[in-house]
């Protein structure tokens, strides 16, 4: 495995910093905010630098009862080739839900869930696993994820359910510290036990990320400063084994760069403790090297495609259930922590509204302070269907058929937004064809 050494996540906000940040050996990069066709700058100056470029997915839905999307694979794999990157990434978990095999209206997450830890679960994981392995250019990552909830029934911990699939593909693991540290909060789990299950030498790369605890919950939010306890279960890891690489997430809320090269130093001190902690091991003989795993052990026989299809459509159904009850309010399936799975679906509503912001922030500007209030109100009877981009399109067009904009500005306004982009191509900028327009729908109106 190649080692990569320190690096940060790359984003439009702090890619100036990032060129200018001394020690970084190499980037993550979004790989659906990423145009093969039109790579920001930042990204070809830091490749011309020879500063590797890690793609990192966040919607392919590797976890979810459905095969892996063939156009979302396609897109990936011209991402890899288009940053000539050594690997790639994604996370074990699932994002939609519904759809034909559930003979269901298909729903969208907008935020990454805990796959079940079951063996109907591990077995789509790991056919969808090989899939994808095969369309990609490069070898694969998947990562860990932080979870709000827990699904009743499971019948593995983390670390035996990585291992198996590691074991089972011989895909690489992408851990993320932080969502460790998270699951221990959240759900109990310790971190020191999933490490020592893991199959370690899989391991690509390292996460670490801040985030908060409020209510005895904590919120892995990528936009806080990494806290002890995560660099306390780095350390853990680095004492363990030598990972190729270890990188610092910030998706928002980001700090001056100074404050960011800080958090790369604790990051640095952190895994050099933990180094040098299994160095003294090693020379007192007190730690023995693990050989098992999938590194020296064949992959296991692939179960039976016609029993595949059978475990796709319980997890189709389960997933579903779930999706359901947390986007659109139908009944907590049964087995669920009530007020857990409250208190994720607020934080799926509340992120839905702030990534719509982000992908339409003109609407946020036209609405004011209204903005959130509006938005949560179409969420809660309108659960996303088809991605961040199509959900604002929807948001503006509910607000417009709904009679919701009481201000005549700015009900002119949102219509003219939607207007703009609700077409098969945008508008023309070209004051004729405009006046043309304009002068059609007076006409029409009366």
């Amino acid at each position: 495995m190649q080692r990569l050494g320190t690096g940060i996540g790359w984003r439009p906000e702090i890619a100036d910093a990032v060129e200018r940040m001394p020690g970084i050996d190499w980037v993550e990069a979004v790989a659906e905010n990423v145009c093969p066709g039109h790579l920001p700058e930042s990204l070809v100056r830091l490749r011309e630098r020879g500063v590797t470029v890690v793609p990192h997915g966040v919607s392919l839905g590797l976890g979810g009862a459905e095969r892996p999307d063939a156009a979302r694979l396609a897109a990936l794999a011209e991402r890899v080739e288009a940053l000539g990157s050594p690997l790639v990434t994604e996370h074990i978990a699932f994002v939609r839900a519904g759809g034909p095999l559930t003979a269901s209206p298909r729903l969208e997450a907008g935020h990454l869930l805990p796959v079940p830890r079951t063996r109907d679960a591990l077995d789509v994981l790991c056919e969808n696993v090989r899939i994808a392995q095969d369309a990609l250019p490069v070898p694969l990552a998947v990562e860990n994820i932080a979870a709000l909830i827990s699904w009743p029934g499971e019948e593995m911990t983390e670390g035996q359910f990585l291992y198996e699939l590691a074991d089972r593909t011989g895909v690489r693991l992408l851990i993320d510290v932080a969502n460790l540290h998270t699951n221990h909060v959240n759900r109990g789990e310790d971190p020191a036990k999933a490490l020592a299950e893991l199959p370690l030498e899989a391991i690509a790369y390292v996460h670490v990320a801040g985030g908060f605890e409020r209510d005895g919950v904590w919120h892995d939010s990528h936009a806080h400063a990494v806290a002890r306890p995560v660099l306390d279960v780095l350390t853990d890891l680095a004492s363990r084994v030598s990972p190729p690489g270890v990188l610092l997430e910030r998706d928002e809320n980001f700090p001056e760069p100074a404050e960011l090269e800080r958090e790369l130093g604790a990051i640095r001190g952190a895994w050099e403790k933990g180094a040098a902690e299994r160095e003294a091991a090693e020379r007192e003989g007190a730690r023995a090297t693990r050989q098992a795993g999938p590194g020296t052990n064949p992959p296991a026989r692939r179960p039976d495609p016609d029993a595949i299809e059978p475990a796709r459509q319980r997890l189709a159904l389960a997933q579903a259930a779930l999706l359901s009850a947390l986007v659109a309010g139908t009944p907590v399936p049964e087995g669920f922590d009530r007020v857990r799975l409250g208190v994720q679906a607020r934080a799926l509503a509340g992120k839905r509204a702030d990534v719509v912001a982000k992908v339409a922030p003109e609407l946020p500007v036209i609405l004011g302070d209204g903005y959130r209030r509006a938005f949560l109100a179409y969420g809660h009877g309108h659960p996303m269907t088809d991605g961040y981009r199509r959900d604002a399109l929807d948001f503006a067009g509910y607000l417009l058929a709904e009679g919701r904009l009481e201000d005549a500005r700015v009900r002119a306004r949102v219509r003219e937004w939607w207007l703009e982009r609700s077409g098969p191509r945008p508008r023309s900028r070209r004051p004729g064809v405009r006046l043309a327009r304009a002068t059609r729908r007076v006409l029409l109106r009366r």
